[in-house]
């Protein structure tokens, strides 16, 4: 039995970029599920034999080959018997960067039978063989590799976009469950370049399939329409969703939202964002009944987590919200104690109607 690291962590180190939060992925050569469970390691693959280390918890592989017979990437049929060999596990890999085995055991000698040092060098982002077509999701992952290491110059290779392509145009991509979609879309929103992700998956004409309700005349493949989305002073994701689709009819950000099964949180604050966009843009001009409105309909004083979400996506556009954060606060400050009690929900309205009325006379 031998083990080897692979994966991320080989590539990441070669990068010099690897660190204390980087997962570690091994795959162990020379074994069977009986040996590893003797071990004591703790089984918790179904489709295929994943351990998890009894001391560390990271995941142990059996090396195995993969056989497509069905549609998606959950068509496939495994092979982890011990004679399987470290070549055979790592020729399934999707980029030949991530198909790279360490020896730590053997000072930590590299295994790289398909030349993915070299495309680190070169920053190329290339298949490791036809059978990258078999699995959809590769077509997710090449994109968020793009806007991972795009700070890093990383292209993807002429070879494999044509692949891309193709698998779009045979309506394999078409398999993609909208968990996973989600799941690549969010990683993909939080490294500082998530524009590569959309621009890869546009010139492959994968962005119409996968997000099939969005306009689609944003689309380029060559001029990269989405780079307002890099370097946003913003770590968080769902600000970034939101920043996404700002200029997207409310409709078609719910629609977009139940196909990917997006969570409430962003589905929320993207339409809110989207639908209020040019009227925060042009604040200071709006009428007070319709700025009672906006408070009303974001529910501002009671949802504050969120209409603050909602003032960081504005400011991340370059929106000033100076206005809507001072009116806010005065109508945060009101006391309903000295209100007339008689119908105390009316007396609350017509109080936040006359403050907004105020400030606004005050900035005229």
């Amino acid at each position: 039995m031998k083990i080897y690291l692979v994966g991320g962590a080989v590539r990441d180190h070669l990068l010099g970029i690897a660190n204390e939060h980087t997962e570690k992925d091994w795959v162990v050569v020379g074994s069977s599920s009986d040996d590893m469970l003797d071990l004591g390691y703790r089984q918790v693959g179904k489709e295929f034999p994943v351990f998890l280390h009894p001391g560390t918890q990271e995941e142990y592989a059996l090396a195995r080959l993969e056989r497509k017979v069905g549609k998606g990437y959950k068509g496939f049929e495994f092979d982890t018997s011990s004679q399987v060999t470290l070549e055979q596990d790592l020729s399934r890999r999707d980029l030949t960067i991530n198909a790279i085995a360490q020896d730590v055991r053997n000072n930590d000698e590299l295994f790289d039978p398909f030349n993915g040092q070299e495309d680190l060098n070169q920053g190329l982002l290339r298949h490791v063989s036809d059978a990258f077509s078999e699995d959809p999701v590769r077509v997710l992952r090449v994109a968020r590799f793009s806007a991972r290491f795009k700070p890093f110059g990383f292209k993807v290779a002429h070879a494999t976009h044509r692949l891309m392509k193709q698998m779009v145009d045979s309506g394999e991509v078409d398999a993609l469950t909208p968990e996973r979609v989600f799941k690549e879309l969010e990683k993909s929103l939080t490294y500082v370049t998530p524009s590569a992700f959309f621009k890869v998956l546009s010139a492959c004409n994968a962005y119409e399939r996968v997000f099939a309700p969005l306009s689609i005349n944003q689309q380029q493949s060559h001029n990269n329409k989405f780079e307002f989305l890099d370097d946003l002073n913003t770590d968080q994701p769902h600000l970034k969703f939101c920043v996404w689709l700002i200029n997207e009819k409310v409709d078609a950000i719910s629609q977009l939202c139940k196909r990917l099964k997006c969570p409430k949180q962003y589905e929320q604050l993207a339409k809110l964002s989207a639908q209020f966009y040019e009227f925060v843009q042009s604040f200071d001009d709006q009428t007070a009944e319709l700025i009672y409105e906006f408070f009303a309909k974001t529910d501002a004083l009671r949802r504050k987590d969120r209409f603050e979400d909602l003032l960081k996506v504005y400011q991340l556009l370059s929106v000033n919200v100076d206005g809507v954060i001072k009116l806010k606060g005065l109508l945060g400050a009101i006391d309903i104690a000295s209100l007339d009690k008689t119908n105390i929900a009316q007396a609350i309205v017509d109080e936040k109607k006359s403050i907004i009325s105020a400030s606004l006379n005050a900035t005229q």
